[in-house]
């Protein structure tokens, strides 16, 4: 069966590939992947003090950021949580969007509760589709306004990517803008070629490119946005990853977030008007790190062999 679905998740599934979607939050809680032939292995990140009960949001996985990104900003969202009631809030099931060789989606459905309207008396739809592919993930949420009046909001894709921080780095983001909320939210631009997350990371970078190329011994992963301005990279490290309660210790070592969304701004919708914000996950195969390193070991080892031709004097050969 290409998806199989319960009262708690649906389960997608396609040659070498799955993905677990939570209905609470529709919260994608697991995504199995096998590029170029190698086993498929999980590729996101959930921490293992998780709360997986429905009680509070999952700390990992790709949670969804509605009506507004972080902390509440403006007075009439001072009544909910972080990051807005989307990811706290059990969704609809739709329908099946897509079913044949080629691959499965399902979309998601989510309208005001008598809760939201509690701390959001606006009139939305929202939508979020994910479709799985043998090599590729991708998650949209379609964003309608049914009121009278324009609908302001925020929204961002929080995914968490299973990965070693210690040799991860993010590109290209040289030479964008960002807000460096690690230095009291200062803005500066970035003049790395490739931004590490071994340190205490959590920058909005505005105006990007839509595409994103996160790699890390053993693995790595494409993003490829459409209708997010902004991306975020974070990892909090020890330094403030000791103080998230669900976050077990170490965790920080071993992911990292890049999340595509509108962050740094907000988007307006006229009566009646849709928006679609979404990413497409490619994931890279473990050998895609180990053919740079056999490379530059086989490049040093003929460089050694052409100097001991080349000199009268021995050069030590390297062990094997």
């Amino acid at each position: 069966m290409p998806y199989t679905k319960d009262d708690k998740k649906v389960t997608l599934s396609t040659t070498g590939s799955s993905v677990e979607i939570l209905f609470y939050g529709a919260t994608v809680l697991s995504w199995k992947a096998s590029p170029n032939a190698e086993p498929a292995r999980e590729r996101l990140f959930v921490s293992k003090k998780a709360i997986l009960d429905g009680s509070k949001p999952v700390r990992g996985g790709i949670p969804i950021a509605f009506p507004f990104f972080g902390p509440p900003s403006k007075p009439e969202h001072q009544k909910m949580g972080q990051h807005g009631f989307a990811r706290s809030t059990v969704w609809k099931w739709d329908s099946v969007v897509m079913d044949n060789e080629t691959g499965v989606a399902v979309r998601l459905v989510l309208e005001p509760t008598p809760e939201i309207k509690e701390v959001f008396p606006h009139p939305f739809h929202l939508a979020y589709v994910v479709t799985l592919t043998a090599h590729q993930l991708s998650t949209d949420l379609h964003v309608t306004n049914t009121g009278n009046d324009p609908l302001t909001y925020q929204a961002l894709l929080h995914t968490y990517f299973e990965a070693d921080a210690a040799t991860c780095t993010v590109s290209p983001l040289k030479g964008l803008t960002y807000i460096d909320k690690v230095k009291n939210y200062a803005e500066s631009v970035e003049t790395r070629d490739e931004v590490p997350v071994r340190e205490y990371t959590d920058a909005v970078y505005k105006n990007g490119g839509g595409k994103y190329i996160g790699k890390w011994a053993g693995g790595g992963v494409e993003v490829k946005a459409v209708g997010f301005k902004d991306v975020v990279v974070w990892n909090p490290q020890a330094e403030a990853g000791s103080k998230i309660a669900d976050l077990h210790e170490g965790a920080w070592d071993n992911y990292v977030c890049i999340e595509p969304g509108a962050a740094s701004y907000w988007e307006t919708l006229a009566p009646g008007a849709s928006w679609i914000g979404g990413q497409t996950l490619s994931a890279f195969a473990a050998t895609w790190t180990m053919v740079v390193v056999l490379s530059s070991a086989r490049l040093m080892y003929a460089l050694l062999h052409q100097l001991q031709a080349s000199s009268p004097m021995a050069v030590e050969q390297p062990e094997k």
